[in-house]
């Protein structure tokens, strides 16, 4: 059997995929601790389930903010710098949470922190993908981190089911300092080698970047960020809860499901590839059926109340919006390379994607006391219908 040879570009888009791929995996890993932990957490009374929430929040909130400005600032400064300092300093954050969780405010200013520190990974890396390998390439390797950010959530079920929630923590903590130091020393390597290079991008001239990015449809791309955004963070976050809460399983047992689920709805991305690719590299068609099935299936969850049937149509749900979410991030983000922005642009998708996780997360655990979990799924529903509604084709518009 012969061997497969790649090409030289293809080599590279591998190199600097698989690479962004490890080290976004790390990030989702730390950044879905708390919520598989979050039983355990209650159960030991280390915090209240609106502390859980309003630490959740913190976090979304500042790593909402740190998108925006990291974002920014990803266009001006290094990839190699902006992750690898993001990781380390955030494996560093991570295990004060963790070691101070007995005082509330050490709690929240490091969780604060974590959040800050992680949102310096996203924009930089979409933007050395994107200005260093071909379009299709780019897709690819979005695609890859973007799966390793879904799948960050099983592989914390998988170490919240071995360990205690400070052994969950402690790990999660070295993998970040670990990978901070591994991007710097592989990103500078590329860097010498000539195989990567920074800023080759610029935005046209006589363009301003907020008439050019609207010519980009990022309004109504925003309105993609928001809504999925409160599905694939503040929905998934909150899962270990609903499946223990109110379907009235062990905290064991639902961080094994959680685990369970969440690697299946990580291949999310994979199946939005594959649906785009066959829809004739429809990306508008693609997100549209993406937010109708999420839509149809939650209402399913509402209605279906036995565990299996109900925890079936909750991963469909989440995994088909992930789908709307996944030609977000590893379709549109790249696209934008020509303008010079697409850490700036991604960061600021980002900013609104968590804002509205960060709102939504105080919001639904609130809910749950007051109008219950039932009600609280209608609302799910009805934020799908209203992606289905933004996923129209309102107006023609020519193909880029």
């Amino acid at each position: 059997m012969g061997r497969v040879s790649l090409t030289p570009a293809a080599k590279k888009a591998v190199a600097i995929g698989g690479m962004c791929s490890v080290a976004y995996l790390a990030v989702y890993l730390a950044r879905n601790i708390l919520g598989t932990v979050s039983p355990q957490m209650i159960e030991d009374g280390v915090f209240a389930t609106e502390q859980i929430g309003t630490l959740s929040s913190i976090y979304f909130i500042s790593y909402a903010l740190g998108q925006l400005f990291n974002g920014a600032i990803g266009d001006k400064i290094k990839a190699k710098y902006m992750i690898s300092l993001g990781l380390a300093l955030a494996g560093v954050s991570n295990l004060i949470f963790s070691l101070g969780a007995g005082s509330a405010a050490v709690a929240y200013v490091a969780y604060a922190l974590t959040g800050f520190f992680l949102s310096m990974i996203y924009g930089p890396m979409t933007k050395v993908v994107a200005e260093n390998t071909e379009p299709v390439y780019a897709t690819r390797c979005s695609l890859g981190y973007t799966f390793a950010s879904f799948f960050g959530s099983p592989l914390a079920g998988v170490l919240a089911a071995l360990l205690a929630w400070q052994g969950v923590f402690a790990v999660s903590s070295g993998v970040l300092v670990l990978m901070g130091v591994v991007c710097f020393s592989f990103f500078h390597l590329l860097e010498r080698r000539g195989t990567i290079k920074f800023g080759e991008y610029k935005k046209p001239e006589g363009k301003g970047s907020v008439g050019l990015l609207i010519e980009h449809r990022i309004i109504k791309f925003t309105f993609i960020s928001v809504l999925t955004g409160v599905v694939r963070t503040t929905v998934v976050f909150w899962l270990p809860t609903y499946i223990a809460q109110y379907l009235d399983f062990s905290s064991e047992a639902s961080a094994g499901i959680f685990s369970a689920a969440t690697f299946v709805i990580s291949l999310s991305a994979f199946i939005a590839v594959f649906m785009y690719e066959k829809l004739g590299n429809n990306m508008d068609l693609t997100i549209l059926i993406a937010f109708s099935v999420s839509s149809v299936s939650f209402l399913l969850v509402y209605l279906l109340k036995a565990p299996v049937p109900n925890i079936i149509f909750m991963v469909l749900a989440i995994l088909s919006s992930n789908c709307a979410a996944s030609m977000l991030w590893s379709r549109y983000c790249p696209s934008l390379r020509d303008t010079g922005m697409v850490s700036g642009a991604t960061g600021f998708l980002d900013f609104m994607s968590y804002m509205a996780a960060a709102a939504s997360s105080s919001i639904f655990a609130n809910a749950v006391e007051g109008i219950g979990w039932g009600n609280l799924i209608l609302v799910w529903f009805g934020l799908m219908v209203v992606g289905v509604v933004v996923a129209l084709p309102w107006k023609r518009k020519k193909k880029a």
